[in-house]
């Protein structure tokens, strides 16, 4: 526990910072997986989902809530179920 009182501060402030990038990475994780469910259903508006958690990703990794390889990797895969849903 900490001791002094601008450890305490750290400490409450910690919490809610932990708070809110969880929150933001709760977020991410639903948006890719109703895009990914989009993907597979072969829906419409499939593209418009897999644009706006791409701009999710890119929110949270200039954040710093997750690493921009992170950020990358999960867009490009993304994309790439995309482009190939659209194949065939």
């Amino acid at each position: 526990m900490p001791n002094t009182k601008s450890a305490k501060k750290e400490l409450r402030k910690s919490f809610i910072k932990q708070a809110a990038n969880k929150k933001i990475k709760d977020g991410l994780k639903s948006a890719i997986k109703k895009s990914r469910k989009a993907i597979e259903a072969k829906e419409i508006q499939a593209k418009e989902l897999v644009m706006k958690t791409m701009k999710a990703l890119d929110k949270a990794a200039q954040k710093g809530i997750i690493k921009k390889n992170t950020r990358d990797r999960k867009k490009s895969r993304l994309q790439k179920k995309l482009n190939q849903a659209s194949k065939v």
